[in-house]
């Protein structure tokens, strides 16, 4: 499928609950076009020069940081990169505080991760600036879920009726409730599979199918999504041990024979090698987990390209 969209609604992209799948459809095009950038000897376009961008990580993170620093300078944009440890937060200075000190300096794009949920949201109904969700809490990741369903359309020629089976802890994933909205809407079918514990009541509700069998879950699937589990959100194992978890919900090449010829794996990152993935697993034929890296960079410049960029032109 193809869009005849050919911008976003919003200034912001706060999740993908309120895109449609026209927007989605038209990220994913734009980012076909800026992977072919990456490619090049000279890695850079001017479509966002004289453009700032504030990278505003209010919690820890690499790939996502690194990928949307890459994304910005390819586009051409000036970046400033503001992490709390070290700043007037560590001083008790709020999050709007911060947000409008920073606003002074005329930014077009707020680049925000942080630990609570809706704080994204909160910037964006007070600045004037593009807000872009790079992970809240356990809400939303909007640009991980949009990456995965461009690696997947790129490695499997189309999302509609593909069989995703989603594995691990998706009680505390953000990643996970980006990709289900994702995924729904683009019609594919969803599996989400994981000890009781680590499964949210009434999930079901979004559309999707749970399972707690590994094996039932990877049964017929196209694409297989391991999740980390989330031990500094859970506050307590939510099961016996780590081994007892990689025992019961490892992906492992034993398991991974239930899957359809042809499968896919997946990870948002980082990785617990032996606890939900095995290593023989994760660096094998069927994993596209460093293909999801590589396409974060070309999705983070569509999305900053068609918020700062596209409608300016």
């Amino acid at each position: 499928m193809r869009t005849q969209t050919s911008s976003l609604r919003s200034k912001d992209l706060l999740g993908i609950e309120h895109l449609t799948p026209e927007e989605i459809t038209l990220i994913l095009d734009t980012a076909e076009g800026f992977k072919e950038v990456s490619e090049r000897p000279v890695k850079k376009v001017p479509a966002l020069r004289g453009q700032l961008v504030i990278n505003l990580f209010m919690e820890a993170s690499t790939r996502t940081r690194v990928s949307f620093e890459i994304a910005e300078k390819r586009l051409s944009a000036d970046t400033l990169n503001f992490t709390a440890s070290g700043s007037s937060v560590e001083k008790g200075e709020t999050l709007i505080d911060t947000a409008e000190n920073l606003m002074a300096m005329a930014p077009d794009m707020i680049v925000i991760r942080h630990k609570y949920p809706g704080a994204p949201k909160m910037l964006a109904d007070r600045l004037p600036a593009s807000i872009i969700n790079a992970g809240d809490g356990a809400h939303e990741h909007p640009t991980q879920a949009l990456l995965d369903a461009f690696t997947i359309r790129e490695r499997l020629g189309r999302l509609h009726g593909v069989n995703v089976s989603i594995i691990g802890d998706i009680a505390h994933s953000r990643v996970v409730r980006s990709n289900i909205h994702l995924l729904t809407k683009m019609k594919a079918n969803v599996t989400v599979a994981g000890p009781p514990t680590l499964i949210p009541v009434e999930i079901e509700k979004l559309g999707v199918r749970v399972l707690h069998s590994i094996d039932e879950a990877i049964d017929g699937a196209d694409v297989i999504m391991m999740l980390r589990i989330q031990l500094e959100r859970q506050g307590k194992l939510r099961f016996p041990s780590l081994r007892e978890y990689y025992n019961t919900f490892g992906l492992t090449p034993q398991r991974l024979r239930r899957a359809k010829e042809g499968v896919i794996v997946m990870h948002p990152g980082p990785m617990n090698r032996g606890v939900e993935i095995a290593s023989d697993v994760a660096d094998g034929p069927w994993s596209v987990i460093l293909d999801q890296v590589t396409n974060g960079v070309a999705v983070r410049m569509a999305v900053l390209y068609l918020l700062g960029g596209a409608h300016r032109e």
